[in-house]
Order: C-alpha cells, then structure tokens, then sequence
C-alpha cells in the first residue's frame, strides 16, 4: 500500500510511515512523564494530569494526520506547562482551576486568530528577533527548572542561588543527565525517555542502600483506570477578569509562535511545502494547534502545541499524516499505566527538563548581535525569563526596551501599529 507526498512526489511506503510514527512518539514520550511532574507542583493530581496529558497528545497527534494532513505530533507543550504552574499557579497565586479557565480562552482567541489569518498580521508584527531570544529565554527557564528540581541548584541567601551538596541523589540526576546526553549524541531513538527509564531505576537504591532518610520511589502497582478527576474543572468565568488578560496573552503569544516556528522549521527541514512555497497545510495545522489548547483547558492540562521532535518520524521517512496518526494511537495504552509512571521521581525527569532547554536555544544564533538597538532587548527578554522565573516579565522587558532602543536609534519605521498596542498592552499588564 502506497501514499503520496504532496512536495516531491515521492511514494512513500505504509511501513515507512508507521516505523516514523514510532519513531516520533519516542522522542515526544517523555511529556506523559514530564508535565504531570510539572502541574503537579501547581497542586493538580499527578494521575489526573497524565490522563488529561495523554487524551490531548492523541485527539490533537490524531486531528493533525486526518484533518492537517501533517507528520508532525501534538501535545502539551514544554515552556507552557512551566509558566503555568510556576508563573500563573505559584507566582500570581491564582487556581489552577482558573488557570486552567485562561488556558481555554487562550485556545479560543487562537482559534479565532488562526480562522481569519489575523495571525500573520501579529507574526508581522513582532521582530524576529525578540522571537528568537523568548524561545531561547524559555529554554533556560526549563533547564533552570531541571536543576532545581534535582537540588543541583539550591536557594543561597549570600547568592541568591548556589550549588547544591553532592548527595546521592545529585550523583544520581548528573549519572542520567550524562547518559541521557550521550544517548542524544548517538541519536537513539527514544533517547529522553530511556534516560527517564534508566535514571529512575538509578534511584531506587536511593534510602535503601545510600543511607537516605527516605526513599524517593513508592511503586504503587503498574496499572489502573484513568483519573477524569481534572475533566471540566476549569474556571470558566472568573479567568475572564481583567487582571487574567496579561496570563491569557502569553499563553497565546507562547503557543502562538512555538507553533508557527516548529511548522515551518520542520516543512522547511523535510520539503512539506505547498506550491506556493508555504509550509503544507499551515492553516489547517494551527486550527489543530488552537483545538489542542483549547481542550486542554476542558481536560485538565497546560496549553498543547506542535512538537518539535517530530522531526524524528519526518527524518525517518515520515511525511503524511499517518505518521502523526500513528503516533497518536501509542498515547493511548499510557492511559492505565498512572500508578508506574507516578513512581518517577523529579531527579529522573531533571535531565530532560534540562536538555529541552538546550534544544530551545538553538534560534540564539540567529540574533544580530552586533547591532545593539537588537541586542540588548533580545539579552533582556532572554534573561529575565529565568532570572524573575516569569515568561510574561521577559516578555514584556524585552517588547518595551526593543521599542525604546529602536527609537533612540531613530528607527521608527520598525514600531509597526501592532507593536505600538503590544507595548500598551505590556504597560497595562505592568500597572494592573
């Protein structure tokens, strides 16, 4: 059985497109394990945010290869899972439940965005490299996050931050960052989550034979009947205040330009143009993207985006939607297996955490730093992420000294109109 690439005309074999499909799960698997570790902190139930993780990575993978027609898998998106419970949850002290609200209107602004092609009038808009320097600033804030996760990085009140003692389970997360990162290297299918797999098993000694207090792994059984305790529990209404507006913005911002930027890096990387020479189906991929968010707010998980590690399946030979289909149906046996995957401790997720950050900074090198009026707001935006531990404040530092350093350079025709209310907006969002 035969089917056929839009770009080069190319028969590609059904075998082909299963073996990418596998191949693209892998190296997206590892967010069944990752985000329920990182929404859990915002004080959602581990087991109810892997189901809702793993419903909105198959109806989103599944909606991309039958409606986009694209090789490319959707799921909760990294960077966005961290704002949210660390930026929304945590810093701003709303609920969850409310946070989850924002998530829901956030899919519904980029539904609409995304239908009347308003979208490429904001991408217009934002410079590049602010772009840049924001996918690179989350990039930190996660890997930021892996460190602290795994107590390699601890508070220091001399220092603000410090490094953390060499305990046994420091050794343990630096043992599965480098083979994790040596996976990588040999290009092992599935590289992350067998790091995930072999830095757990690492711990279980950990209380048992090092001499800790207590163990970090509690084996609850393997399988058990999916937790629907998050399904449609968010808060409609009360993330409609005006003081839920900067939260719902950057969520659309993020996904936004997360799902523009991994679209065509990968239609550019693997030929997925139309005649035109635009990206394949680029419309029909947002509205998938806008879908993913905005059920993931009813399900009960962070905002769901394109995987950049679907280039996986597309370098394996993937280049129709059945690769995303397939991918989409491997998410489903994960739904009875929350009591195995709840026993991975943070220190077996901290080195993912930390080399998704260094994928993140690969646009770095496409800033000019050479001209300041470039640079100096592209650093703001990129540092002040991890720094605040805010997206939202790197986001908003870096629009307002871009436009101010594009003034003081007499640059005035770089400030479009959008960018003008952008910065009205980051003003509004600074004072209320």
């Amino acid at each position: 059985m035969q089917s056929q690439a839009l770009t080069n005309q190319k028969p590609v074999s059904l075998s082909t497109e299963i073996l990418a499909g596998i191949s693209s799960f892998l190296a997206t698997a590892y967010i069944i394990v990752v985000n329920p570790s990182i929404l859990s902190q915002a004080g959602m139930s581990f087991s109810a945010v892997l189901t809702a993780t793993v419903l909105v990575s198959f109806f989103s993978s599944l909606l991309m290869g039958l409606y986009a027609r694209n090789p490319i898998l959707v799921a909760p998106g990294m960077g966005l899972n961290a704002f949210f419970t660390f930026t929304a949850v945590l810093t701003l002290k709303m609920s969850y439940t409310v946070a989850l609200g924002a998530v829901f209107w956030s899919g519904i602004i980029f539904f609409i965005l995304s239908v009347f092609n308003i979208r490429t009038y904001i991408v217009k808009a934002i410079p590049k490299t602010l772009r840049y320097a924001i996918a690179a600033g989350i990039g930190l804030f996660i890997t930021l996050i892996g460190f602290v996760n795994a107590k390699f990085i601890v508070a220091n009140p001399a220092t603000i931050v410090g490094i953390g003692t060499l305990s046994a389970p420091v050794i343990t997360f630096l043992i599965g960052l480098a083979m994790t990162a040596i996976l990588l290297i040999k290009k092992v299918k599935g590289g992350i989550i067998i790091g995930i797999i072999a830095t757990s098993l690492l711990a279980w000694p950990i209380g048992r034979y090092w001499g800790g207090a207590n163990t970090i792994i509690h084996f609850n059984g393997i399988v058990a009947m999916p937790d629907f305790s998050l399904l449609f529990k968010l808060d409609v209404l009360h993330s409609l205040q005006y003081s839920m507006l900067p939260v719902i913005f950057a969520f659309v911002f993020t996904d936004l330009f997360d799902s523009l930027s991994t679209f065509v890096g990968l239609s550019e990387a693997a030929d997925l143009m139309d005649a035109s020479g635009e990206p394949r189906n680029l419309k029909q991929s947002l509205l998938v993207d806008a879908f993913s968010t905005t059920i993931a707010g009813l399900l009960g998980s962070s905002p769901g985006t394109a995987y950049i590690e679907s280039a996986v399946g597309i370098e394996a030979g993937g280049r129709t939607g059945v690769t995303a289909i397939i991918g989409a149906i491997l998410f489903l046996p994960f739904l009875f297996l929350s009591p195995l995957i709840s026993a991975v401790p943070a220190i077996s997720t901290a080195p993912a955490l930390v080399l998704v950050g260094v994928f993140m900074m690969k646009p770095v090198v496409k800033i000019n730093w050479l001209a300041m009026e470039e640079a100096v707001p592209s650093f703001i935006a990129m540092v002040l992420i991890p720094f605040t531990y805010s997206i939202t404040q790197g986001i908003i530092w870096g629009f307002l000294s871009y436009t101010t350093l594009q003034i003081a350079a007499g640059k005035f025709k770089n400030i479009t109109l959008a960018m003008w209310l952008i910065d009205a907006f980051a003003i509004a969002a600074l004072i209320f």
